[in-house]
C-alpha cells in the first residue's frame, strides 16, 4: 500500500500558502495504520529500545503502538500543565511566540535506549526540544521516527546536526 496516498492534504490551513498534512485519515485506516507502525518500527527492530517517547499529541498514538511493537515502555512528552509529578521542560521557537514540552523526572533511567516518535518533522523545533528533555534524564537517544518529513524546511537535517539517526517514511515537498 502506498502510504502517502492515505494522507489528506489541506490547502492553504492554518494560513494561506500552508499544505497541511492531515495524518488522522492514514490513522483511520487499520491497515493503513498498521503498516505506518510496522514501517517505523523496522530501523529500530534489533536496537533493543527501552522506552519510546512519544510528542504531544500525534506521537503519543504512533509511539504508544511503536513501544509495542518494538517491546519497550512509553514515555510521555506533554504540554505544559499535562503531567502531575516534577518535571523536566524544555522552551521552544514557534513561529509566533514559545511553547514548552514537559516530562516526568522518573520517566527514564540514566542509559535507557530512547526511540523520539511524532507525526511530522518540520522545522525540528519540537523535536528538538524532545531531544534536550531526554538529554536531561541522561538517556542514550538511539533515533527519531516520523511519518512524514517537509524536508524544505530542515527539522530532519537540524536533527541529524545533533547525531541522531532520522527515519520518516515519507516526504513531501511544500509545506
Amino acid at each position: 500500500m502506498d502510504l502517502k496516498q492515505s494522507i489528506r492534504t489541506i490547502p492553504d490551513y492554518p494560513k494561506p500558502g500552508i499544505m497541511f498534512r492531515d495524518v488522522t485519515t492514514l490513522m483511520a485506516d487499520a491497515a493503513a495504520l498498521q503498516q505506518a507502525v510496522h514501517e517505523m518500527a523496522a530501523p529500530y527492530r534489533d536496537q533493543k529500545i527501552d522506552q519510546v517517547a512519544g510528542i504531544d499529541a500525534r506521537g503519543f498514538i504512533l509511539g504508544g503502538a511503536l513501544a509495542v511493537e518494538l517491546g519497550a515502555g512509553f514515555t510521555a512528552l506533554r504540554k505544559p500543565g499535562k503531567l502531575p509529578w516534577t518535571t523536566f521542560s524544555e522552551t521552544y521557537e514557534l513561529e509566533y511566540g514559545t511553547d514548552e514540552l514537559h516530562m516526568h523526572t522518573d520517566a527514564l533511567d540514566a542509559g535507557d535506549k530512547v526511540l523520539l516518535v511524532d507525526d511530522l518533522i518540520a522545522t525540528g523545533g519540537t523535536a528538538e526540544a524532545g531531544l534536550k528533555l531526554l538529554k536531561a534524564a541522561e538517556a542514550d537517544i538511539v533515533g527519531a521516527a516520523f511519518l512524514i518529513d517537509l524536508p524544505e524546511l530542515g527539522g530532519a537535517q537540524r536533527l541529524r546536526e545533533f547525531g541522531i539517526m532520522v527515519h520518516a517514511l515519507m516526504a513531501f515537498d511544500g509545506h
